[in-house]
């Protein structure tokens, strides 16, 4: 079975995809790639004897029945790269992952229609939820996100995803041993269950060492025909994400925020390079020519249907979440109607109350 020379091969923590696929493109068959004695791999131009070397000694380590039953006892599913239902979008760039494991169903997730969010690990509440915002305006269609499990932006979009019923798939930078951030256990095991999918290109046991978190960026832009940065420092893992976008030809689109941030300098760096603004999921659509038309997010209300005192509630809180104290003051409604108002605009799905006792629009 040719599915075990292909997981045994990426099993060698010594070489990538690049050098697997650098092999498969010249024997053209992945028994006789595991199979290459030294003379084979001698022939092979630009292949140096030092990487060969290793190639032979780790190889020769390997219990193929082993390496594999591992993959398969423990759940996990994956494509390798002559798989004919191997991501089309991830076989176009120039350094694909040789095997693409997965938990989940990666199948119902709609591959022609990927977006990727990436952002800061440590993002602000504004930064977290635009990027809620823009998701949910994308609910009721076939849209995928795709982001990198992590903590910060990350989060926010797998976490929007899921609240709003879109497929999410999470590229992680280990093998499946490992939950990173632990603080992410339930967020995996929500994907895993029903909301996408979790993958990557790691053999189970590779630990998530911090090499492979740019390595496995160029598989977030790489499954997806554009990417939404939101919050990037001038010197960030999400910049490393936006290159390698402009790299594969997908579009580059980024969130605004504060000036005063300084996760926004990367931002409005690469806005002022060509990249599409986007403070909307129609904004995201229209970047992408992607005609799909978009419904209200299930709210049995009209905006249309609000009284001039919700409509200032709602305008007192459009730019950011505010307290009852700062609501009542500036639209100047008394105390006992505020509080009933508040109350009926969350029960309506208008506003809703953040962790700190603040409103926010919904």
């Amino acid at each position: 079975m040719n599915y075990k020379y292909w997981i045994g091969l990426s099993s060698i923590e010594q070489i990538g995809s690049s050098f697997i696929l650098k092999l498969y493109e010249h024997f053209e068959d992945i028994e006789k790639v595991f199979n290459a004695n030294r003379t084979d791999l001698s022939k092979i131009e630009g292949l140096s004897v030092k990487k060969a070397e290793t190639f032979l000694k780790k190889r020769d380590e390997i219990n193929l029945d082993k390496v594999y039953d591992k993959v398969v006892s423990n759940g996990i599913k994956f494509y390798t790269y002559e798989d004919k239902n191997y991501p089309s979008m991830l076989r176009e760039i120039s350094d694909p992952p040789a095997v693409l494991y997965y938990k989940g169903k990666l199948e119902e997730c709609n591959l022609e229609r990927v977006v990727g969010f990436v952002g800061s690990r440590h993002c602000t509440r504004n930064g977290c939820e635009a990027v809620k915002k823009i998701i949910s305006e994308l609910k009721g269609t076939d849209i995928c996100i795709a982001s990198g499990l992590a903590a910060g932006i990350d989060t926010a979009a797998h976490t929007a995803a899921l609240d709003n019923g879109i497929k999410t798939i999470g590229v992680i930078a280990s093998g499946f041993d490992y939950i990173y951030p632990t603080s992410n256990k339930k967020l995996y095991e929500q994907i895993e269950n029903g909301g996408g999918a979790v993958v990557t290109e790691y053999y189970p046991s590779f630990e998530p060492l911090r090499f492979r978190f740019p390595q496995r960026n160029r598989i977030v832009s790489g499954l997806s025909k554009g990417v939404v940065v939101a919050e990037a420092a001038l010197k960030s893992g999400a910049l490393i994400t936006a290159n390698l976008t402009l790299e594969q030809g997908r579009e580059l689109m980024c969130i605004p925020g504060l000036i005063t941030n300084p996760n926004t300098e990367g931002i409005y760096k690469l806005l002022k390079d060509g990249a599409s603004l986007v403070t909307s999921g129609e904004d995201i659509l229209n970047t992408l020519n992607w005609e799909i038309t978009l419904t209200k997010n299930n709210k049995n209300n009209s905006y249309d249907d609000l009284d001039i005192d919700e409509k200032k509630i709602l305008y007192t809180i459009n730019i950011e979440p505010k307290t009852f104290d700062e609501i009542e003051a500036e639209t100047k409604i008394n105390t006992d109607k505020l509080l009933e108002l508040l109350t009926i605009m969350e029960l309506k799905g208008f506003i809703t109350q953040t962790a700190d006792n603040r409103y926010k629009k919904e």
